[in-house]
């Protein structure tokens, strides 16, 4: 399979319209908006119906604010002393461009619910409970959208790997990485209006000409466009000059996302305190993204580390660590009886009620 998605729901321009990242950020927010005011009904935990439009809102602030913040971090610190000559010149600010973190965004769910707790005298551990059970959907959401975006490409894989796929956005990568490679696209840019002589003049003056680098880069993004757009010309002639890859994204949907889901929800039918459905999401998270990162590219500029490990490997086995500390912690701690969602469930754990 030759990936052929287009990022836009819909194009109002050439280059501007509603993209489907920010559609499954939205489906996400409401899936748990709608999930959260059915838990809330049946746990009685002093979550009002009031309340959690707010507390997506929150969520949502935190996620975005998290999750970009820990991609720079964690992934690009020079995003933070970058700038560009358009809006919005500063590249922290520029999402649009890619970089978010999952890990971030789960630290920034965690702050956004101690605050929220805090304007409302709620349990914040309790909070984590909630937003933990619905956060897999949000995840769902998210890697179908970066799989629709061709972004966190998987490893190659072998030839008789049934459903491997081809990304074109693999040869924006190739003038840093592995130049020699943009020589093989040689016949592909006649079909967008290059002579093959001007790309190699391109190639030529590419390391000591800002012009021929811009449009090298020009030229690319016009061949993963007019794929996009339909041009199956195209699309069939770069086809063999790509690598065949892991489709990882659909690989974390599953686990990270729906499998996630399916334990967190099930443990929840009972009644429990709190923490206890927030560290099994860590926990179950952890070990999932690990093993999902196997299948994934690590970042191209970061590449693997201690042992052969992504960052996102030995980020994930320091939150499986504290995934841990906190349920052992937590289950110390925490006396307050949260209901399951099992109609007739009355299990008592003990200590006192209320908030």
């Amino acid at each position: 399979m030759i990936h052929d998605l287009s990022p836009f729901i819909f194009k109002i321009t050439e280059t501007f319209g509603p993209r489907w990242y920010g559609f499954s950020y939205m489906l996400g927010f409401v899936c748990a908006y709608f999930l959260i005011q059915w838990l809330a009904e049946r746990q009685k935990s002093g979550l009002t119906y009031e309340m959690v439009s707010d507390l997506v809102t929150y969520c949502a602030f935190g996620t975005l604010i998290g999750g970009r913040l820990g991609y720079c971090l964690f992934y690009d610190i020079s995003l933070f002393w970058t700038t560009g000559y358009s809006f919005p010149f500063w590249k922290v600010l520029a999402v649009h461009e890619g970089g978010m973190a999952s890990h971030g965004g789960i630290i920034g769910i965690i702050v956004a619910c101690w605050f929220f707790a805090r304007k409302h005298g709620l349990n914040w551990v309790y909070l984590l409970d909630v937003v933990a059970i619905v956060g897999p959907i949000g995840v769902i959401f998210g890697r179908i959208a970066n799989f629709i975006n061709g972004e966190l490409v998987g490893r190659i894989a072998p030839a008789d790997f049934k459903f491997g796929v081809r990304f074109p956005s693999d040869i924006l990568n190739w003038p840093g990485y592995e130049f020699d490679r943009l020589a093989t696209l040689a016949p592909v840019t006649e079909k967008v209006g290059l002579t093959v002589g001007k790309w190699s003049d391109l190639l030529g003056t590419y390391r000591t000409n800002q012009a021929s680098r811009d449009q090298v880069y020009d030229v690319l993004n016009k061949m993963i466009n007019e794929i996009q757009n339909g041009n199956s010309a195209i699309k069939e002639m770069i086809g063999p000059l790509l690598d065949y890859r892991y489709p990882s994204q659909i690989f974390a949907m599953l686990t990270e996302g729906v499998f996630t889901f399916l334990v967190l929800f099930f443990l929840a039918r009972k009644s429990r305190r709190p923490g206890f459905i927030a560290g099994s999401f860590i926990i179950c998270y952890a070990v999932v993204r690990i093993f999902n990162e196997s299948f994934r590219m690590p970042d191209i500029q970061i590449g693997y580390q201690l042992l052969d490990l992504t960052r996102g490997q030995w980020i994930s086995i320091g939150m499986l660590i504290a995934g841990f500390v906190l349920s052992f912690y937590w289950s110390r701690t925490q006396s307050q009886t949260i209901h399951g969602w099992m109609r007739g469930e009355n299990v008592k754990l003990g200590g006192r009620r209320g908030l």
